[in-house]
């Protein structure tokens, strides 16, 4: 039996870039060196940790794929003059194979290999296709101490015909502690799942476990970290804040029943502050790890562009934020004052620019083909594609990324044109839900994230998120003019975009009949704006883009009756013996 008395672990929240092999390699190198000076052991990175993740079809490349394993190959070297193992995540070619890998670097060498053998394949998923299955393996051994290394997955799913039970192939062949490499990204009220998951995996193995989990945006996904240990009798050992990297090392002690820890632990931001953070990080890596000098966004007066500007201001600090006006004869008094007062309180650059003579110049080159048609909403569209155009090319100019505006609420039912709301780079509340809007602009004026480089206090003028919108859609009017409330609205669209509801269900569970159909059409025939909007930041399990994907050309629509019940006396059911005779 192992006599060690002490076993310290490194863990590594931090927040790689997708491609940057040699930049991820450097975070690898500094914290395995902060790790040497706090006498660890072994330090562990997250999943894929070399590559970023996750890495999607870049993974395939063979100059990728050999990027990696050079980069790998230098860090085991460096491992040769003693200090901590390293615990890594990388692709791994093997006899034509390419797996999902965790290598183990110790004594100067890749000491051991580890392959996910459970690759999910759902939501955001899609590693079926990248990766080869790995096999059940036994744990790795480090300064004499048995790990256990099921990756991510390996600890999520239930057992199954296709469910590989790792953890428990673990337990069986000697694991003393769990060691959990993790890509997980942020979803509301994600903590308590994962933590139900890992108990439920310590209840079964009886083993202590490490959940590490990566930081950072990448694209509509954001990594949240808030990686955390469990003690074997399913006390919290540790707990690492969420949305910023951190570098902890824990010490575990080994008694009579095996191995405890007493670590730090830090609380957590839950759900609307966790949303506002994610939106915060995603808007701030997205413009960081894409080169962006700054953004620009077009300020309304209206709360969407208010909370965008805020965010963006958390995000990147007021000198890398720039707020422009473009005010037509539609444009309320109250809207340019209210957009000047959120720019100063916010203090970002800030510009009107209006925009009558470009809207009149469109109208007057189309007179011609326009000539004996009414005016309808085509010439009302006329100032947000102007407006756009304009955003755009101050883009081009500066190099700005333009920040785009709408609200998941209006994106769903097509109503997302004013102010670039569907032109630009990238949109931080493309997932929230009007309802949500108005909830983080009154949360953001009382709180702000410790990360968070915009200033304290009230930034959003309160008259913003107590007027009633003015969205210019129709020549002044308010969305709520042709939309129902924003919280009937939300509900109908929450039961489904979220849930897929039957219209039936929806109706029986409250909801005008007519309004639920005439949400559900203008949410079908908006698939196609959806598709040519920016990417945003993903807070729900089911935004518009990796998750949802529906068919733009779709004639199917939910009549609104009861769904009628299957006639299971049609169905000729084969016995097994039949079934295998027939497939031969």
């Amino acid at each position: 039996m192992n006599k060690t008395a002490e076993f310290r672990i490194t863990l590594a929240q931090l927040n790689p870039t997708v491609g940057d092999v040699s930049g991820n390699a450097a975070k690898a190198r500094a914290a395995r060196e902060k790790a040497r000076a706090e006498g660890a052991d072994l330090v562990v990175l997250p999943e894929l940790f070399i590559t970023g993740y996750p890495p999607e079809d870049l993974v395939l490349k063979p100059a990728f794929q050999a990027a990696c394993r050079e980069a790998v190959e230098a860090l085991a070297r460096e491992t040769g003059g003693g200090g901590p193992a390293v615990l890594i995540g990388t692709p791994w070619v093997e006899e034509g194979k390419l797996y999902n890998a965790c290598a183990l670097l110790d004594g100067g060498r890749i000491a051991a290999l580890r392959f996910k053998a459970n690759l999910p394949n759902y939501g955001v998923f899609d590693e079926k296709r990248l990766f080869a299955r790995g096999p059940a393996s036994g744990p790795v051994t480090v300064k004499g101490v048995r790990v256990g290394v099921p990756i991510c997955e390996d600890i999520w799913l239930e057992e199954s015909e296709e469910y590989e039970n790792v953890v428990e192939c673990l337990a069986e062949t000697g694991a003393e502690i769990l060691v959990v490499p993790n890509g997980s990204p942020y979803a509301r009220d994600k903590n308590d799942l994962r933590l139900s998951i890992a108990v439920a995996r310590v209840t079964e193995s009886g083993l202590p476990l490490v959940y590490l989990n990566q930081v950072g945006g990448q694209d509509e996904l954001v990594f949240d970290g808030a990686s955390f240990a469990l003690n074997a009798d399913l006390s919290v050992a540790a707990q690492q804040p969420a949305f910023q990297e951190d570098i902890v090392t824990l010490v575990w002690r080994r008694d009579g029943s095996g191995w405890r820890c007493s670590g730090p632990v830090t609380p957590l931001l839950e759900g609307d502050r966790g949303d506002y953070a994610a939106c915060v990080l995603g808007l701030r890596d997205y413009v960081r790890k894409n080169g962006f000098p700054g953004v620009l966004l077009g300020v309304s007066g209206g709360i969407d562009s208010a909370l965008c500007a805020a965010i963006a201001v958390d995000a990147l600090g007021a000198e890398q934020v720039r707020g422009i006006m473009l005010p037509f004869k539609y444009t309320a008094q109250v809207s340019l004052d209210d957009a000047a007062r959120l720019t100063e309180a916010l203090g970002i650059r800030y510009e009107v620019l209006p925009i009558a003579d470009a809207v009149n110049g469109f109208e007057k080159i189309l007179s011609v083909p326009f000539a004996g048609l009414p005016r309808d909403i085509t010439e009302e569209n006329l100032q947000a594609r102007t407006r756009g155009t304009l955003l755009m090319a101050i883009s081009n100019k500066t190099g700005a990324m333009v920040v785009t505006t709408g609200n998941k609420s209006e994106m769903s039912v097509g109503y997302a044109t004013l102010y670039g709301d569907m032109n630009g780079g990238f949109n931080p509340i493309k997932d929230i839900y009007k309802t949500e809007v108005f909830r983080l602009s009154s949360l953001r004026n009382s709180w702000k994230p410790d990360f968070a480089l915009g200033p304290s206090g009230e930034v959003i003028p309160p008259n913003i998120i107590t007027r009633p919108p003015t969205a210019e859609l129709r020549e002044n009017q308010t969305d709520q003019d042709s939309l129902p409330p924003y919280d009937v609205l939300d509900g109908i669209l929450e039961r489904l975009v979220e849930r897929e509801m039957p219209l039936a269900e929806i109706v029986a569970a409250g909801f005008d009949r007519e309004v639920v159909a005439r949400i559900d059409r203008l949410l079908n025939i908006a698939e196609y704006k959806r598709r040519q909007a920016a990417p945003g930041v993903k807070v729900t399990e089911k935004n518009f883009g990796r998750d949802r994907r529906y068919p733009i050309t779709n004639r199917f629509r939910d009549s609104g009756k009861p769904l009628p019940k299957p006639d299971e006396a049609l169905v000729s059911r084969a016995g097994r013996v039949s079934a295998e005779a027939f497939d031969g």
